[in-house]
């Protein structure tokens, strides 16, 4: 429920920015992570490689950001973020922070660090799983 709501809010909030339906997320990493391929950012990200496609697709058509060819094997497309996709990123990140914030309202310091240990550890256990199914 909290990853939905906040997704929720969040999609709401960017929409005015034109960006659709969680694709926040897409960019979010491509921002961070200047370069990267649609199979590593799948990877990165938990999803299919056609639901990243359409996502990547959606934002190089929006001006968020752009392909370019990879120069040794020209099969290979990397991921790089545009003037507006990097101001958006600013927002985008405000936004996170903001979420943070409320969700640790009321929490002492020891209850922070505490969940973010135990949310850590969770995030391991499923990654775990995830890699396991899509191995078979």
């Amino acid at each position: 429920m909290l990853s939905r709501c906040i997704h929720a809010i969040s999609d709401t909030k960017f929409k005015e920015l034109d960006l659709q339906k969680g694709q926040f997320i897409f960019l979010t990493r491509v921002c961070e992570n200047p370069g990267i391929n649609q199979i590593d950012l799948s990877n990165l990200l938990k999803v299919d490689k056609t639901t990243t496609t359409k996502a990547i697709q959606k934002l190089i058509n929006s001006g968020y950001i752009r392909k370019t060819r990879d120069d040794l094997d020209k099969r290979m497309w990397h991921l790089y973020a545009e003037k507006k996709g990097l101001e958006t990123y600013t927002l985008v990140i405000e936004e996170e922070n903001r979420n943070i914030v409320a969700c640790f309202t009321g929490f002492t310091e020891e209850e922070k660090a505490s969940v973010q240990r135990l949310v850590k550890k969770m995030r391991e256990n499923i990654e775990n799983d995830w890699k396991i199914l899509k191995n078979t």
